[in-house]
């Protein structure tokens, strides 16, 4: 018997709760849907989502980290579409976000995409619908 699976978030790990809230907040227009504390454990959960969609992002924050996580060779990126591609551009551009140049994987390709990177260095592909 064959599963239905829905994917329902992907974790990061941040070093700085507050700056990564504001980033995804701003640049991707995404709301804290939940904030779970865990003192016990020294560490806070925190899940964003859009307004149209399930899928959330959970940001992990462990007390007391003071070095960068090594995100490693292994991770990528996580992928958001927009109706307006330059707009988002311009608008990532215009807050002082790291952005990639705009791409295509082809000439006749339409639209394209570009990398946005968070505070911690995580890469999120933001392509033209």
């Amino acid at each position: 018997m064959s599963q239905d699976y829905k994917f329902v978030h992907s974790c990061i790990r941040v070093l700085d709760l507050e700056k990564s809230i504001e980033f995804y907040q701003q640049a991707l227009g995404l709301e804290i849907a939940r904030k779970r504390d865990f003192p016990e454990y020294e560490f806070t959960l925190v899940y964003l989502k859009s307004k149209t969609g399930d899928f959330e992002i959970e940001l992990t924050y462990n007390y007391d980290r003071k070095e960068p996580y090594t995100i490693g060779d292994g991770y990528s990126h996580i992928a958001v579409t927009v109706d307006d591609l330059e707009s988002s551009y311009q608008r990532h551009q215009k807050l002082g976000y790291e952005v990639s140049d705009i791409n295509s994987l082809s000439e006749e390709a339409s639209g394209g995409y570009y990398f946005l990177t968070d505070p911690d260095g995580y890469r999120t592909e933001i392509i033209q619908k």
